[in-house]
């Protein structure tokens, strides 16, 4: 039987899902260190995180039995995905699942802290009638500067302008505007432009310090500032210091450099106590709909993975849509994208009278996948002249 571990308070589903697979489940609420993680992960087939828990090659390389991964969020920069590759543990994730969720956190933060909200709402907790018109504002006819135009910024664009605000973004790659949004030729231009500025860029190493001193001092007088990406994009020291300058008017933050394991940790910030500025706890996209849309994504797709061989989505496998097998075995064999491997493992099947049934190939970067059918059980010489191949990284047969 397979084996799967769970961390980070999962949602029931994703548990529901891969034990009505046969799987069997342990369940552990929160994050792991990497030796613990280690420990954990002896005789561990599938593992499942949110962000917390690190994956890092040490981790991949001590635990041999590992097949696949799944990040039960967004963001995959938790996970060392190169060495997840190379040694055939596949990854996957839930790009779209909470994507709403971020979406409405966001809008409620942009337009809390344009009618500063933080501020009356402290007041009164205070015992301080505060009623005033002082520094609140419409969103209607302001500006959303919107930096990363993926699943979320574009679903953020289209709802901020149905409630009246003019959409600018800036994003790297080509991307579709999306209604009347405009796109921006750089950075500069977009801050210059914008009274409120969102951060929806991916986990990569060059987003570290995206935003500092600089692109704070573009953005306009007054304007407001929210980071729902990734803490390591924004330099908390040089945020604190534009709000207390009055350079910017307030931000929403929800992501920090450095970040408690568990629920109920102590939480420090130099940002705490800052006036109209909301912190949240890394939770754009921890509503219970988002949740149980998560963890029905990746618990199905890693199911499909261990019963079919599928890598649809997979974030560092060559893609493969597969169904169930059309033969008696199927093998998966991932391998090192060098000349002749298909040929190879053809031969190996014909000099074994193994028929092949159906079999598709993808490849990626270093890496390629194929999946075979044949029509009789795999003779166990077989199986071993495939693992033997120099190009192989690893091999399953899946009756």
């Amino acid at each position: 039987m397979l084996r799967a571990l769970l961390l980070e308070n999962l949602h029931p589903l994703a548990t529901s899902i891969l034990e009505s697979a046969g799987i069997d489940v342990t369940v552990r609420t929160g994050a792991m260190d990497e030796s613990e993680l280690i420990e954990a992960l002896e005789g561990v087939n599938i593992l499942g995180i949110r962000s917390k828990t690190n994956v890092t090659a040490r981790v991949i390389e001590s635990s041999p039995d590992l097949i696949a991964i799944g990040a039960f969020c967004i963001g995959t920069n938790q996970i060392d995905l190169k060495a997840a590759a190379s040694h055939g543990v596949a990854t996957f994730n839930a790009p779209f699942s909470n994507t709403r969720s971020v979406v409405e956190i966001a809008l409620a933060e942009i337009i809390a802290l344009t009618r500063r909200l933080t501020e009356r709402d402290r007041a009164l907790h205070e015992g301080v009638w505060d009623k005033s018109a002082e520094g609140a504002h419409e969103v209607r006819g302001r500006t959303l500067g919107i930096i990363g135009y993926g699943n979320i910024g574009t679903q953020l664009s289209v709802v901020a302008e149905a409630l009246g605000m003019s959409v600018v973004f800036y994003d790297t790659a080509e991307k579709l505007a999306l209604g009347n949004a405009r796109r921006m030729d750089s950075l500069d231009e977009l801050l210059e432009t914008a009274d409120v500025v969102t951060l929806h860029v991916d986990g990569r190493g060059g987003n570290a310090g995206l935003f500092g001193e600089k692109q704070l001092s573009r953005m306009r007088q007054g304007s407001i500032l929210l980071n729902l990406s990734r803490g390591f994009v924004v330099d908390t020291g040089a945020l604190r210091e534009a709000i207390l300058s009055g350079h910017l008017s307030g931000a929403a933050i929800d992501v920090f450099p450095e970040e408690p394991k568990k629920r109920g940790d102590h939480f420090d910030s130099e940002l705490r106590g800052l006036p109209n500025v909301i912190l949240t706890p890394h939770i754009g996209g921890s509503t219970e709909e988002a949740q149980e849309s998560i963890g029905q994504f990746v618990a199905g797709k890693l199911r499909d993975y261990l019963a079919t061989g599928s890598t649809t989505l997979s974030v560092n496998m060559p893609n493969l849509a597969l169904e169930q097998s059309t033969g008696v075995s199927r093998i998966a064999h991932l391998h090192r994208n060098t000349p002749g491997v298909l040929a190879a493992v053809n031969a190996v099947l014909a000099e074994h009278g193994t028929n092949i049934e159906g079999q598709m190939l993808a490849t990626r970067g270093e890496l390629g996948y194929v999946v075979t059918d044949v029509g009789a059980e795999l003779l166990p010489a077989a199986i071993a002249e495939l693992q033997a191949m120099d190009a192989t990284v690893k091999l399953r047969v899946l009756s």
